[in-house]
């Protein structure tokens, strides 16, 4: 598990990390989500021990990363956006290598050779990694961060530019590593977080402005809702009905659809459900409700929304104190 507590770092009179505080249970893939200079890799480097905060805590599985830097840091695996590797050095001898300098004391011959079945590196076990293409050397870089099997798993931009299928391979890989380890993955393609993650958490301006689990990320935005319905009835006494529902900012026909039935796209003020009332109306006018479709903000959209809503109130502070 980790635990970050109250975390602030500054540089100077510039704060890049504001008292910011989060849990990462057990078992959890983490998607950590910033725009650049939001304080995301600030707040990694706190994490993995390769920088000291201003203040705050961090600990991981109860070890203080600050009281004891070495136990903590055996308890991750890093993968850097930029893998260090030592490029003239086979697959199996940078992994002994990294292997002795994790001072690992599990079996050596057998951990490795585990961990080069588990990220698909056997076939080129005994290759220089020089040789090796961008999606194989990312793979290396994975399997050194599993080296001493660590609890908690950090991946800082795993997938930049690898190919389509390379990126498909990777995303599957952490999927299959979040069964065994905690897992926070950093990045900047969205919908990778939407495809792996269970919980995804922004930061912006330093702050944490949205911690949610994946399914329920909508809810940080405020804004009102839409739903596509389909309703078998006559199309223009359908339309006027459904403007006179409580509630509802909009009806718009959308056209024709299967089984006789029309779609409607409906919006309803912020916060408002309105299924219960269209639901009672369509079944008082006899006019079968043969479905409902929440129309979702994906998460490029709410990711938009929430930085620059942070953005603008920050700006609004900023006026009313020169003000």
């Amino acid at each position: 598990m980790i635990e970050i507590q109250n975390l602030v770092k500054r540089y100077g009179d510039y704060t890049a990390v504001n008292d910011i505080s989060f849990t990462v249970q057990d078992g959890e893939i983490v998607g950590f989500l910033g725009p650049n200079g939001a304080g995301k890799t600030t707040t990694m480097s706190i994490l993995t021990g390769c920088l000291s905060s201003t203040s705050g805590r961090v600990s991981i599985n109860g070890i203080d990363i600050l009281d004891d830097p070495v136990a903590a840091k055996k308890q991750i695996g890093y993968l850097p956006e930029f893998p260090p590797l030592y490029l003239e050095m086979t697959v199996r001898e940078f992994l002994r290598f990294v292997y002795d300098l994790k001072e690992c004391t599990l079996p050596k011959d057998k951990h490795l050779e585990e961990i080069a079945a588990r990220v698909q590196l056997t076939d080129v076990y005994d290759r220089i990694i020089r040789n090796l293409s961008k999606g194989y050397r990312q793979r290396v870089g994975i399997a050194q961060a599993l080296v001493g099997n660590p609890k908690v798993i950090i991946f800082d931009e795993p997938t930049v530019g690898l190919d389509p299928k390379q990126i498909i391979e990777i995303r599957n890989l952490i999927k299959d590593l979040g069964k065994d380890h905690t897992v926070i993955l950093s990045t900047h393609i969205l919908a990778e977080v939407q495809m792996v993650c269970d919980r995804i958490i922004i930061i912006s301006k330093g702050k944490i402005v949205a911690d949610e689990k994946t399914e329920e990320i909508e809810k940080v935005v405020t804004g009102a809702r839409q739903l596509e319905v389909l309703i078998c009835g006559p199309v223009r006494e359908v339309h006027n009905a459904l403007r006179s529902l409580p509630g509802l900012r909009y009806a718009e026909l959308v056209g024709e659809r299967e089984l006789g039935s029309n779609a409607f796209l409906l919006e309803s003020d912020p916060g408002l459900d309105v299924r219960k009332s269209l639901f009672q109306l369509c079944a008082a006018k006899g006019w079968p409700l043969i479905g409902i479709t929440a129309v979702g903000l994906n998460l490029e959209e709410i990711f938009l929304s929430v930085v620059d809503e942070t953005a603008l109130k920050k700006e609004k502070k900023s006026k009313r104190k020169k003000g």
